[in-house]
């Protein structure tokens, strides 16, 4: 009889305890109903038999409700969502910066103010007033370039830093993931409930999830392995650290390609382990993306822009000259080897040079070919040429030579008379005035072989242009090549430099094989270790071959067949929106503009005579037509080419960015409520409803009575048996 009411006794009792645990759990439940990432605990119920015989009830454990798979989808929006949502603050900053083309402020409304202060020149081209505002406005379009070009600049160094402190925090969501893995395992191996630690896991996992594409599977003991979707680990056991150096200045020309902007490392700090290029999602991937490919895609539009607008400004500039000429001019052509590297006249063309008097009348002329003897010359030669004739008439004192920064200067040392040039169809005076075209020989390793043909002599020089800057010659960019470019044809690179000149060996040569993947071709070129640098710079949805000079001296680049040609192999054009200026005796004395230029009488003197007149607007109304013009614009940026004139392309530049903002945000719209939906779904299946905790309580209450009133029956019974006794 007493054995029957201790088992009894002790089946009531397991009834108390374990309902007890099941009323805790359902309090527990009841007061999280609104706590981040707290899933629902079900107390897990199963007899207890001892010996065949049924003594009760006991806790079997206690489990999360929670769909796993749900939890792995919602993850992996949730990764992709922060990608569109740490690009967005940025075009947010962008679509500030540049506005829309009806601004003021705008670009397009800077380059269309500046062509009209050329045309309102050209009405009146003496008027100093007007001068004055050609220089001006011409200065609005630089400094906007300029200025828009270091915001650029600026947003990359602020993705830089995100990435930095994203880093920082994955490290320690790793390691504070590691931490719970260890305590799980070691609460399960002695049956502890871990159910809430695996809910702060989840929460890390899910904070994990937003900053970069993360996958995960977990072991049989409890602990979760992750890696990323390219499949770098980055907990197994124990976390990895994660660092990336912060930039402290990141300009035009810095690229993660290039090796100026640091990686993203696992580990170690090195190239093995960086893992920037293997990111696919999350925060990072969207930070990455501003920073290396969104923003240098704007800076190469804005490039092409600048580039472009100084190459046609500066061919008319050329043309012309100030009244009554030109007392000094210094090229912004930069020779490595003046007296190798030589010019050829295409077919009849020629340049004519004179010396006017103060009031614009001719008092000498020559021609190039004239002073070379024949239709070429090296650049010392003409140098020297030119000097001993404005020597022998009238500037005695004047010097010719290519200076020490490599600069083609011409200095009259006199006032008494001015030199003016013109470009004509052949060498006879006062021949039809068109633009002479030169060609460049670089190297003169093949006699009669030309890496670079321009328009206009005084415009390969570089002789009186309106817009300079002060990049120099180190950085040589093809044009944008795709993914899966090849080359065509073996092809043998000559490099050389303002120390290996071609009078010399120069710098080396690589031998590049067809068929060469650009990747093998970047391994050739930096293998060969002549002191050049090879790397592959994204823009747009290609690339580009960019080599630079190791130790950023001047660099001529040629090839024994038309690589060069074939890919746009040419002094880079990165920088030019961020370095172009008018160039500075313009800002001091707009009087310099040209104007007028060169004009032929033939009604003057014996057989006629050239002459420079004041109100001649034949310069400044060759600006405006080129400010008008269609251009060609190279692809940049992901903008196609295009050939429109200046005011529509930088609408184009506009109106691209912020197709790109509008995509970006359509695209955050979207997976906003995608990953919401799956959230709702993932809250309703985990969380806590409180009608339903309500009833567990009710039916745990009501058990934990019965089984109290269970024991006071026995108790009873215990009494009247002792009673009895």
């Amino acid at each position: 009889m007493a054995g029957s009411l201790t088992l009894a006794l002790r089946t009531a009792q397991s009834g108390l305890l374990t309902n007890q645990e099941a009323l805790n759990s359902v309090a527990n439940n009841i007061a999280n109903v609104n706590t981040p990432g707290y899933s629902r605990k079900v107390v897990n119920l199963q007899q207890n038999v001892v010996g065949g015989i049924g003594s009760g009830v006991e806790v079997a454990g206690i489990t999360r409700k929670v769909d796993e798979g749900l939890l792995k989808s919602l993850r992996i929006e949730s990764s992709t969502l922060n990608a569109f949502d740490a690009r967005d603050p940025y075009y947010a900053r962008l679509q500030d910066l540049f506005g829309t083309p009806e601004d003021n402020t705008s670009l397009s409304h800077i380059v269309a103010e500046f062509n009209n202060s050329v045309e309102t020149l050209a009405l009146n081209p003496a008027n100093t007033l007007e001068q004055s505002e050609v220089m001006r406005k011409g200065e609005d379009v630089a400094m906007t370039l300029n200025n828009l070009s270091d915001s650029i600049q600026e947003l990359r160094l602020q993705t830089d830093a995100d990435i930095a402190q994203a880093t920082v925090r994955i490290t320690s969501l790793l390691d504070n993931i590691g931490t719970l893995n260890n305590e799980l395992i070691s609460g399960s191996a002695i049956n502890v409930d871990v159910s809430d630690l695996r809910d702060s896991r989840d929460l890390a996992i899910d904070e994990l999830s937003t900053l970069i594409d993360i996958r995960y599977y977990s072991r049989s003991d409890g602990d979760v392995v992750i890696f990323t979707e390219s499949g770098r680990t980055l907990l197994d056991n124990t976390g990895a650290t994660l660092n990336h150096p912060q930039s402290s200045a990141i300009s035009a020309t810095s690229s993660h390609s290039e090796g100026n902007i640091s990686g993203i490392y696992v580990g170690a700090t090195t190239t093995a382990n960086d893992i920037t290029n293997d990111i696919r999602d999350g925060k990072l991937k969207g930070l990455i993306d501003m920073r290396d490919s969104i923003l240098p895609g704007l800076q190469s539009q804005l490039d092409e822009m600048a580039a472009q607008l100084s190459a046609s400004v500066n061919l008319a500039h050329n043309s012309g000259a100030p009244h009554p000429g030109l007392q000094t001019a210094t090229g912004t052509r930069t020779f490595i080897d003046g007296a190798n590297q030589s010019i050829e006249f295409d077919g009849t063309s020629d340049t004519t040079i004179a010396l006017m008097d103060s009031i614009g009348n001719q008092t000498a002329t020559t021609t190039v070919r004239t002073l070379l003897g024949g239709n070429s010359g090296t650049i010392d030669t003409v140098a020297s040429s030119m000097q001993t004739w404005l020597r022998n008439n009238g500037a005695t004192g004047a010097t010719v030579a290519v200076n020490a920064d490599g600069k083609f200067a011409i200095n009259m040392n006199t006032t008494t008379v001015n030199m003016v040039m013109r470009d004509e169809t052949a060498t006879a005076d006062g021949s039809t005035a068109a633009n002479a075209t030169i060609k460049f020989d670089s190297n003169s390793a093949v006699p009669g072989v030309f890496e670079e043909t321009v328009s206009g002599f005084s415009n390969f020089f570089g002789l009186n242009d309106f817009y300079v800057n002060n990049q120099g010659d180190e950085i040589h960019d093809t044009g944008i090549l795709s993914s899966t470019y090849t080359l065509g044809s073996n092809t043998t690179l000559s490099f050389y430099n303002t120390v290996d000149t071609p009078a010399g060996a120069g710098m080396g040569t690589v031998n590049l094989t067809a068929g060469q993947t650009l990747d093998q071709m970047i391994t050739a070129i930096n293998d060969a270790s002549v002191g050049v640098t090879a790397s592959k710079v994204t823009d747009g949805s290609g690339f580009r071959l960019r080599l630079a000079e190791s130790k950023g001296r001047d660099m001529v680049v040629t090839a024994n067949n038309t690589f060069a040609a074939d890919v746009g192999l040419k002094v880079a054009e990165v920088r030019s929106a961020s370095t172009i200026a008018v160039r500075s005796d313009i800002v001091s004395t707009p009087g310099n503009i040209s104007r007028g230029a060169l004009q032929w009488d033939a009604n003057k003197g014996a057989a006629g005579e050239y002459l420079m007149s004041a109100g001649d607007d034949t310069s400044i109304q060759a600006l405006a037509r080129a400010l008008t013009a269609t251009t060609q614009f190279d692809q940049a940026g992901g903008l196609t080419a295009l050939n429109v004139n200046f005011t529509t392309y930088t609408t184009s530049i506009i109106s691209f960015n912020s197709s790109a903002a509008n995509n970006n945000q359509t695209g955050l719209d979207y997976q906003t409520s995608l990953t919401n939906s799956l959230q709702a779904k993932s809250d309703n299946f985990r969380g806590v409803n409180l009608d339903e905790e309500m009833t567990q309580l009710m039916i745990f209450e009501q058990a934990y009575g019965a089984a109290a009133r269970i024991i006071a029956s026995v108790q009873k019974m215990f009494d009247a048996l002792e009673a009895v006794i």
